[in-house]
């Protein structure tokens, strides 16, 4: 018994001595505080796009001057493609990895997608996994997509009728282009859509991947006899979906099935990255994020 509570109590001795020093390891090496943002895109491979992301950047550093902001895409596919051309940019992981190694204690990831996907609980999950790590950051917070709530839904909605072309007249379409998805959240794009055609009639929002797709706007036009359509798209980014799907020359295109429906078709080719007030609500979910700072 007396060999038995010896172990015992050495056992104990040695736990306790192992969790003062993790407890004294971690205050005795504090650290300079150190701030910074991470953009985190999907990304595009069209150069001519670029000019989008470039926009959130500078509108970023004029909200938050004083704070460095990095950049990461959370598609592989464009990265690889971008590598193949000579271009590096980080995934989320690794510039959170770059980050960390850097010292910095309190990081603010931004998502720039337009809903709340699956793509952006992702984003999420693996962003999360960095603020538990050993040594890590003290904090991190992560800045909702576009369409972050019922508010979002109507600044957005002015954004797109108010930032469009002066060429348009009365009768005239506004077709806009979402990607669209199989997460539940694919409904704010019809919460969307409603918004606008309650704020304009002749204003229509369908998806690539999901609903409602080129045939029900298709219908919509005809309904309504317009004979003339802005094709814009509804992404963060003017890339390969704006180029091709909405406004290339394929059979399939959203231009090819409305002008066999008779509709002339003017294509739009600017992300909503690129339209300051647009900009602007992913800047307000990045300060309400900092606010968990």
């Amino acid at each position: 018994m007396r060999k038995r509570s010896i172990f015992t109590a050495c056992l104990v001795a040695f736990v306790f001595f192992l969790c003062s020093q993790a407890l004294a390891g971690h205050g005795g090496h504090e650290r300079p505080e150190k701030r910074g943002i991470l953009l985190a895109a999907f990304g595009t491979t069209v150069s001519e796009a670029r000019v989008a992301l470039e926009n959130v950047e500078e509108e970023v550093r004029k909200a938050f001057p004083d704070l460095p902001v990095r950049w990461a895409y959370t598609s592989h596919m464009v990265r690889r493609r971008l590598a193949g051309q000579g271009v590096e940019i980080d995934s989320l992981e690794t510039a959170l990895a770059r980050m960390m190694d850097e010292g910095f204690t309190h990081v603010a990831v931004q998502s720039l997608h337009t809903i709340g996907g699956w793509e952006f609980h992702d984003l999420v999950r693996n962003a999360r996994a960095f603020s538990g790590m050993a040594g890590g950051f003290d904090r991190l917070v992560v800045g909702g997509p576009l369409l972050n709530g019922r508010e979002d839904i109507g600044r957005t909605a002015e954004v797109l009728l108010r930032e469009q072309p002066d060429t348009r007249k009365p009768g005239e379409a506004l077709v806009f282009m979402g990607h669209g998805t199989d997460h539940p959240a694919d409904a704010l794009y019809t919460a969307l859509a409603v918004e606008l055609r309650k704020r304009d009639p002749d204003a229509f929002l369908g998806t690539v991947e999901g609903s409602p797709g080129i045939e029900e706007i298709r219908g919509l036009l005809t309904e309504r006899e317009v004979s003339r359509a802005y094709l814009v798209p509804f992404m963060a980014v003017a890339g390969d979906h704006a180029r091709n799907d909405l406004a290339g020359e394929g059979e399939d295109s959203w231009k090819s099935v409305l002008s066999r429906a008779g509709v002339e078709c003017v294509p739009v080719l600017r992300g909503t990255a690129e339209l300051d007030p647009m900009v602007a609500i992913w800047v307000d979910h990045l300060r309400s994020a900092m606010k968990a700072w």
